[in-house]
């Protein structure tokens, strides 16, 4: 087994853990802190017990980079209408956290048939795990989307010009979301990334 002293960071003992056997992944979130935290969440109505897999650390990954690919239009201002702006926002941010919560040790079956659209529920079950996302704008951002799929097809109360959070900061916290994914999961950017944003 990898050793992997006292002071490292979460990035090297994600690193490292890619590289362990499968047996030495399994780790139950009983052992962990944040095992209360999702219990105590007011919707949490089903026990979950985290368990982290080579797998789940490929589709988080894979989550990352398609939040990162999909954003890559809205950062560049190439979509218009609102209501899909808000919509695609949406998806961005819900892959973003997935990556995160895919990470830990939640399924993709769980995540689907408790968290779903609500990108706010997401939130709350990512920073209970150790995500550390504490930001009351990106909070506003995400009650607002939530459920995401609202946005599609907006209903005529829906209207974007009443929101508190105008595009130019729906950009920037999608931003500051997304880079901290990158951070907590220790995943690199996806290939090309740097070019598309020179």
């Amino acid at each position: 087994m990898t050793d992997i002293g006292y002071g490292s960071s979460r990035r090297t003992v994600l690193k490292a853990l890619t590289f362990a056997p499968i047996a030495s992944l399994r780790m139950p979130a009983k052992a962990s802190p944040s095992g209360a935290a999702i219990e105590a969440l007011p919707y949490h109505d089903e026990p979950v017990v985290l368990t982290r897999t080579r797998l789940g650390r490929s589709e988080s990954r894979f989550r990352y980079h398609n939040a990162e690919s999909f954003f890559f239009a809205i950062e560049q201002g190439r979509v218009r209408d609102p209501h899909d702006r808000l919509y695609q926002v949406g998806i961005v941010l819900q892959l973003g956290l997935s990556s995160h919560l895919l990470d830990v040790g939640f399924t993709d079956r769980w995540c689907a048939r408790h968290v779903g659209l609500n990108v706010i529920r997401s939130l709350d079950y990512a920073n209970a795990s150790g995500f550390g996302f504490e930001n009351a704008d990106f909070d506003l951002l995400a009650t607002i989307l939530s459920p995401y799929g609202k946005w599609r097809f907006p209903q005529p109360t829906d209207r974007v010009e009443d929101l508190p959070v105008t595009a130019e900061q729906t950009r920037i916290l999608t931003r500051a979301l997304l880079d901290h994914v990158r951070h907590v999961t220790g995943h690199p950017r996806p290939r090309g990334w740097n070019a598309r944003h020179a």
